[in-house]
């Protein structure tokens, strides 16, 4: 599923591209999404004028004069330019067709990826409205994470995946930024102390950084706005190593499952 660093690659490649240009229109072959794409949005975006492409956790925001285009690539997707007049394939449901000859192009598989409509306002949206600060935002600190986890018994690793408590750290990332925090995934988040919180806010945003500036992993079906995979996975330290040596220490990789989702870890370098 693409993650927080992947979403971030696609909207920095969009961007330089999209900004400034003008919608000639939208395509909708499949409106059948994880929400049905609006009827109304190809008359809506038809004419809007592009200001920027920005992203909100695991949202791509393409923000119009009129209204903002709020796309999410669900578990398989990805969105990338081509060429006007490039045949679509059997699972390209949605073209945004740029006075440039430009065309953005949504490829979903599975289809639990989104393309909605809001009008101007888009934070207020009901998906956006109730996410928590970014891990980038000057306002996730090691303070501000302690305070949230004093009630909560559930695993740390849990916590951090939850958007209200902070928006956008995905499966991946969470394990990644744990090993290098040195926290074992398995904690109930209120008996970790404040330190301990201070480095683990220090390794997720290293780790995503690391993330993006690699182009985010390609597990599957990913790829960036250029069509090209990323290659993050190269440098996975834990996910996807089950029973593979620590790079650390040696010790076996162990995988087991938290909240119906994978989870890697080791058990000597995580306390």
């Amino acid at each position: 599923m693409p993650e927080l660093p992947e979403v971030e690659t696609t909207r920095r490649g969009l961007h330089p591209v999209l900004a400034g240009q003008r919608v000639m229109q939208a395509i909708v072959r499949n409106r059948d999404m994880r929400v049905p794409i609006p009827r109304s949005l190809e008359r809506r975006i038809a004419g809007a004028r592009i200001s920027a492409v920005e992203r909100r956790a695991k949202y791509l925001l393409i923000v119009c004069d009129r209204g903002t285009l709020i796309v999410h690539l669900g578990m398989s997707g990805r969105l990338w330019l081509v060429d006007r007049g490039t045949p679509p394939a059997t699972h390209d449901h949605f073209d945004l067709v740029l006075e440039s000859g430009a065309t953005v192009r949504l490829r979903d598989p599975r289809r639990f990826g989104l393309v909605l409509w809001q009008e101007p306002g888009a934070a207020t949206h009901r998906l956006l409205a109730d996410l928590g600060p970014e891990p980038f935002d000057p306002a996730f600190t090691g303070a501000y994470l302690h305070a949230q986890t004093r009630n909560r018994s559930a695993a740390i690793k849990q916590v951090i995946m939850d958007s209200h408590v902070v928006a956008g750290v995905g499966n991946i990332y969470a394990s990644e930024a744990l090993f290098r925090a040195r926290i074992n995934p398995r904690i109930a988040a209120r008996r970790i102390g404040r330190d301990r919180y201070d480095t683990l806010v220090a390794h997720i945003r290293d780790t995503l950084e690391d993330a993006i500036r690699a182009g985010g992993s390609t597990l599957r079906d990913y790829v960036g706005s250029n069509g090209q995979a990323g290659y993050f996975q190269n440098e996975h330290l834990v996910y996807g190593r089950g029973g593979e040596p620590c790079r650390e220490c040696g010790t076996k990789v162990r995988e087991l499952r938290q909240g119906q989702r994978s989870t890697f870890y080791c058990p000597r370098c995580q306390k």
